[in-house]
């Protein structure tokens, strides 16, 4: 047996200890590959309380060592476990306490997901560019609906959810199930024709639709083009619920509202009954204290007015009118007594002493005047001449005396005043010739 011989390291030969061996080995993995993508089938799943996950990939040769920290785990949006084929995102690097070659990830996906996702990213785009989105659209939901349809799986524990918290919040409103698959191939054109049919029937106040939690790719009916367009086409308001808080589809953003869960679906369209009682209560307290302070307010002007009516009746009122009267009579019997007899004193008094000595001299005074009047309106009266064959002409309907035939017209009526009557006549034609 041959044995080599071993020589001593010379002393430009550079030695490694363990650590420093593993340490240059991770900055020569981490420098040399960057960021990489590795595609897999999970195997070695650990999950300890800290929240870190560490697991193994493979394929049919190999297997590489993967961590992926609390921080990164939490928004994955699935549960990752044994005999999954996933993609994980991270740099490659070393565990130098152990020497162990790993990825440390920072992102995870199910296999075919990245396509998804890149055809999800497409059709919102598109939907979002032809206005599906904006708020203009969107439906307002009924304060008290009751009659609510619900589309989803007649199996799954989202419509378990719904109807758990309507009959604990508004077991008022009826429930209409329209049954749909809500994965696979025959999903999308079934959920369709459940959204036409709830809304040909027209008996819904409002449609509930979604599903529970699940992969990008278990969700994907609620993604299709078909789906997102029965949804912004219904005439019935729509509330879309697909998967968890962290789940997004398309149908949610066309929906009148998106709701994070199926049960927060529910909380939303419906009013709390307990909330409602509790109202209630109050209202009807404030009303009962409102209608004792009107029933008092009106019994007291009630009485006020009952008080006024009977200071005011119609017989109280004779009464005092009444009394007034016969207070007046006694006045007048009174006055009467006296004053009369006084006026007729008086009127004794100044017969006998002032009115008999006027009278003897204003008399013979006034006669004298009427003389004199009589004789002047003698003088000016009309009649001496009308006596002597004369006659005074004057218009019938004005009574204007007519001193010239160019005041008459053929037609007009007249008035004669001779000394012992009246003529009426009517001019026919008239003569402007003078007397001679």
């Amino acid at each position: 047996m041959e044995f080599e011989e071993l020589k001593a390291a010379g002393p430009g030969e550079n030695i490694y200890t363990p650590s420093e061996l593993n340490h240059e080995a991770r900055l020569h993995l981490e420098a040399g590959f960057g960021r990489i993508w590795i595609e897999g089938e999970i195997s070695n799943l650990s999950k300890p309380s800290s929240g870190h996950i560490y697991f193994s990939l493979k394929d049919e040769k190999a297997q590489i060592s993967c961590a992926m920290f609390r921080s990164n785990s939490y928004g994955l949006g699935f549960s990752p476990e044994n005999g999954m084929l996933v993609r994980a995102r991270g740099r490659v690097s070393l565990y130098e306490a152990r020497g162990n070659y790993q990825l440390i990830a920072d992102a995870m996906q199910r296999s075919g997901e990245g396509l998804l996702r890149a055809k999800f990213e497409l059709l919102k785009n598109n939907l979002a560019s032809e206005g599906l989105f904006n708020e203009e659209h969107k439906q307002p939901l009924p304060a008290y609906p009751l009659h609510i349809a619900v589309i989803t799986s007649p199996s799954g524990a989202a419509l378990r959810d719904i109807l758990n918290v309507l009959q604990r919040r508004w077991p008022l409103a009826a429930v209409r199930v329209y049954g749909v698959p809500v994965q696979g191939n025959e999903a999308a054109p079934a959920i369709v024709k459940a959204l036409e049919a709830a809304n040909q029937h027209q008996w819904a106040d409002i449609i509930i639709t979604g599903r529970g939690g699940g992969s990008l790719e278990d969700l994907w009916a609620f993604n299709e083009e078909i789906v997102a367009r029965a949804v912004f086409a219904s005439e019935i308001p729509v509330v879309s619920a697909v998967g968890h808080e962290i789940d997004f589809s398309i149908s949610d953003f066309v929906a009148d509202m998106r709701a994070p869960t199926p049960s927060a679906a529910a909380e939303l369209i419906s009013p709390d009954q307990r909330e409602l009682k509790q109202n209630l209560v109050a209202y009807s307290r404030h009303l009962q204290q409102r209608c004792m302070y009107q029933l008092q307010k009106l019994s007291q002007q009630l009485d006020h007015l009952a008080h006024r009516l009977r200071q005011q009746h119609p017989g109280q009122r004779l009464l005092q009118h009444r009394t007034m009267l016969q207070q007046a009579r006694q006045r007048l019997h009174l006055a009467g007594k006296h004053i009369v007899p006084e006026r007729r004193r008086s009127l004794e008094d100044l017969s006998a002493h002032r009115l008999l000595p006027a009278g003897a001299r204003i008399v013979p005074e006034r006669r004298r005047l009427l003389q004199e009047l009589a004789r002047t309106l003698n003088a000016l009266s009309p009649l001496p001449t009308i006596a002597r064959g004369y006659a005074i002409v004057t218009e019938a309907e004005s009574g204007t005396v007519i001193s010239s035939v160019k005041n008459t017209e053929a037609g007009q009526s007249l008035i004669t005043q001779l000394i012992d009557g009246q003529i009426l006549s009517t001019v026919d034609k008239t003569n402007d010739k003078p007397l001679k």
